[in-house]
């Protein structure tokens, strides 16, 4: 019997950075073909069609976008799962269509990002990054700027999903009082406050955004919303770019509106922070990091694997999003 033939369309970067070697160590210990992206250029388009050719199961980056153009076109395809959460690049109705079951991964990252998220609020509390540069600058005198503590200190985090959760304990580790927005979370812990969102907005020293991005949350940190902070509080996003309007951000920042910001994600190439927002003198900007560590992608890439012994056991695979519209898809 022919074995049955798996792509990963990671390029050699993805790879070594957000896949792992020993997923795909694990994956060539199953009894598959393993057709694997050896170059430097994502697949997209023609060449991630032209790369499944007779493959069952493709494992997708984030760079590998599943519209429904190249759905139709993956006629041997029957799995096509995005080694991510974040799956907006792939068209799940057209996959129905086609007879391809979408699948995703678990948040394996909450500790990385919540980690992250802390590590701007410090970073911008402190003056970190300033001081550490006019020290590289070879200046070793300077005026002494006061800091802030983060004990005692007062964080508002939008968003109470795994990673929202994750931040509020930091929080409350570091002795920060806590109030939370999510209209849809419950919260059972008493040392959180829930609050609506002009409250979660006005009243903080860092207001944090952890929602996911919904088209209810699309642009939510808008011109208003960031006229309702306080001109000394800090605006931190380990979220999503789309979350946030960038214009209203920048004349924020600029404008003195609000104090500063820390940024891992944006409207900038591979949802990083845009140039203009990281280059002005009140932003703590990373490219997109949080989760760049081998723990949370270890965690995820497992999964497809995972995922991929489901289909030669004749399981439904974890995490599948459209079952529904394939009854019949494991008899096939």
């Amino acid at each position: 019997m022919t074995p049955m033939r798996v792509l990963l369309t990671h390029n050699r970067d993805l790879l070594k950075h957000f896949y792992g070697y020993r997923a795909v160590d694990a994956l060539k210990a199953l009894p598959i073909e393993l057709v694997m992206n050896d170059s430097n250029e994502p697949l997209s388009g023609d060449t991630l069609v032209k790369a499944a050719e007779g493959c069952e199961v493709v494992i997708s980056d984030r760079l590998a976008a599943g519209p429904r153009d190249v759905l139709e076109r993956l006629k041997d395809v029957r799995l096509f799962t995005r080694c991510a959460v974040d799956m907006r690049n792939i068209d799940v109705d057209a996959a129905s269509d086609a007879g391809i079951l979408v699948c995703n991964c678990s948040s394996g990252y909450a500790d990385a990002v919540a980690e992250h998220a802390l590590a701007l609020m410090l970073d911008l509390a402190r003056n970190i990054t300033r001081d550490a540069e006019r020290y590289h600058a070879g200046e070793a005198s300077h005026a002494m700027v006061f800091g802030r503590q983060m004990a005692g200190a007062h964080v508002g985090v939008i968003g109470y999903g795994s990673i929202g959760r994750r931040i509020v304990e930091l929080a409350l580790a570091f002795k920060m009082k806590v109030t939370v927005y999510d209209p849809y979370a419950r919260i059972d812990n008493g040392a959180v406050i829930p609050v609506g969102l002009d409250e979660v907005l006005s009243k903080p020293d860092f207001v944090v955004c952890a929602a996911y991005a919904t088209p209810e949350t699309e642009r939510m940190m808008n011109a208003g919303a960031f006229s309702r902070m306080r001109r000394d509080a800090f605006f931190i996003n380990v979220a999503r770019g789309i979350l946030v309007d960038e214009d209203a951000l920048e004349q924020a920042l600029t404008s003195g509106t609000i104090a500063g910001a820390g940024l891992d994600v944006g409207d900038g190439p591979d949802q990083q922070p845009s140039l203009r927002l990281a280059r002005l003198p009140n932003v703590v900007a990373t490219p997109h990091s949080a989760a760049l560590m081998i723990e949370p992608s270890e965690f995820q890439a497992m999964e497809t694997v995972e995922q991929v012994k489901a289909m030669l056991e004749g399981r439904l695979p974890i995490h599948a999003k459209n079952p529904h519209r394939l009854p019949n898809w494991l008899s096939r």
